[in-house]
């Protein structure tokens, strides 16, 4: 809804308290006149949406309502089936990718740990009972974007070391990967989440949820992308004949007179 004026936040707040509601969240959206009102459904409330514009019209005729959004059980479970396909698809087409750019056992570490980073994040949401709405999905998919980001990085280097160091177990190679590109993720990483913190503490009501998903999706994915996927090459027994470059169809012809 808009205001004529600039309105008082708190004012807002107390006039929601003094008629009997306890669950809500007021903020500004967008200017200092624009202000989103978001309220926990009550069972039997058909016209909850416009109670509360009433309200606020008895206290300031001038105010305009721009629109009410009603989100249910029906809604709800929408957002939950869609969103959750929408991850599906997104992991089978990572796992195409990582198999057809490097090897198949790449293809399911990756997924490994992108499953791992969408479900603590999932978990940690429902443990705390924080609100789960489109932003937050919205973080879940950069999320998948940023861990596979780092996924593919170390992938690639481990692959170099694999086709440049012969005569070492595959072990050491995976470890000798994950220390030269630590600095670099670690840093990357460092550096995402300062930007992130700023947006949770100054970005204002309406993208916390997003940050916080955002911030927690770093977190996990620096760390599921070093040891998640290193542990599954390992667990998959990857070694050089994996990496070995395939010789062209005649290459043993080539170098007959």
């Amino acid at each position: 809804m808009t205001y004529e004026d600039s309105v008082n936040l708190e004012e807002v707040r107390g006039m929601l308290t003094n008629n009997g509601f306890d669950d809500y969240q007021v903020v500004n959206f967008g200017s200092d006149r624009d202000v989103l009102i978001k309220i926990a459904d009550q069972p039997g409330n058909s016209q909850l949406g416009d109670e509360v514009f009433a309200l606020v019209q008895a206290n300031d005729p001038d105010t305009e309502l721009k629109r009410v959004e009603f989100v249910g059980p029906q809604i709800g479970s929408e957002l939950r089936d869609q969103g959750g396909l929408g991850m599906l698809v997104a992991l089978a087409m990572i796992l195409l990718y990582v198999a057809f750019r490097f090897q198949y056992k790449f293809a399911l570490g990756a997924v490994t740990a992108l499953a791992h980073d969408v479900i603590i994040i999932l978990g940690l949401f429902s443990l705390f009972a924080w609100d789960f709405d489109l932003t937050v999905m919205a973080a879940l998919l950069a999320v998948i974007g940023y861990s596979l980001n780092d996924t593919i990085v170390v992938s690639d280097r481990i692959r170099e070391n694999f086709r440049s160091q012969r005569g070492i177990e595959s072990i050491e190679v995976v470890d000798l990967s994950i220390n030269q590109m630590l600095a670099r993720t670690l840093i990357t990483s460092l550096t995402t989440l300062l930007v992130l913190l700023a947006l949770y503490f100054l970005g204002g009501e309406l993208i916390r949820g997003f940050a916080l998903a955002l911030i927690i999706g770093v977190i996990i994915g620096t760390y599921s992308s070093i040891y998640v996927v290193a542990n599954m090459l390992i667990m998959f027994a990857i070694n050089q004949e994996d990496m070995a470059i395939p010789e062209p169809e005649g290459a043993e012809f080539d170098d007959m007179p």
